[in-house]
């Protein structure tokens, strides 16, 4: 997070920058565009998969993902809003990510809320119809998980259905269960951490 940490590159052209500064990879797979929100100065990495398509079965505009400022959403994670049967039908229910949340690649969430300052590792399942257990790390299994600002959850972690992850909490195991606290400086760490990947992430000119 120093003024030494190199440059995160990608070649020019193939991002798509918004004007409140998202990064979006021309190679990820953003559906139901209009059903989404992005706060600002987020990136959003190649093959990374944004579900908006998947909204409430009521008629009208609905927003099915929000995200705030300075996430990041890594390769090949997929983002898509959770759903139950209600009155006889299924409907999903929207997905809202707070600022400073930095999930790695190969994710999958499926979660009602996730606040600001989490971070979720590399292979994090968030998702209640998977079993068994990720080919690279954590599992958060279930629906409606729910994980509170400032929140670690480390690899190789399977949190149940309907789990609330309190805050300033570190997740681990199978099942996930709280093995330790984060110090007070966290959420600086974490903000300053959000910030300076964005700063680095930066378009270079192919030669």
């Amino acid at each position: 997070m120093g003024a030494f940490d190199p440059l995160i590159t990608y070649e020019k052209g193939t991002y798509i920058e918004t004007d409140t500064g998202n990064k979006v990879s021309r190679k990820a797979v953003v559906t139901g565009a209009q059903n989404i929100i992005l706060g600002g100065k987020s990136v959003i990495q190649t093959g990374a998969i944004l579900r908006g398509d998947l909204q409430r079965a009521q008629a009208g505009h609905h927003v099915v993902i929000s995200m705030g400022r300075y996430c990041l959403v890594g390769e090949g994670t997929v983002i898509r809003p959770p759903g139950k049967m209600y009155k006889g039908a299924f409907t999903f229910y929207p997905v809202k990510i707070s600022d400073f949340v930095h999930i790695g690649p190969n994710c999958i969430v499926e979660a009602a809320q996730i606040g600001g300052g989490v971070e979720i590792g590399e292979g994090s399942i968030i998702f209640s119809s998977v079993s068994g257990s990720s080919a690279k790390g954590v599992m958060i299994r279930g629906k409606f998980v729910i994980i509170k600002d400032l929140a670690v959850i480390r690899p190789g972690t399977v949190i149940p259905e309907a789990t609330v992850v309190p805050s300033m909490s570190i997740w681990e195991g199978n099942p996930g269960r709280i093995v330790g606290t984060l110090p007070e400086t966290y959420q600086d760490t974490v903000e300053a951490r959000c910030k300076s990947i964005y700063q680095r992430f930066r378009a270079v000119t192919s030669t």
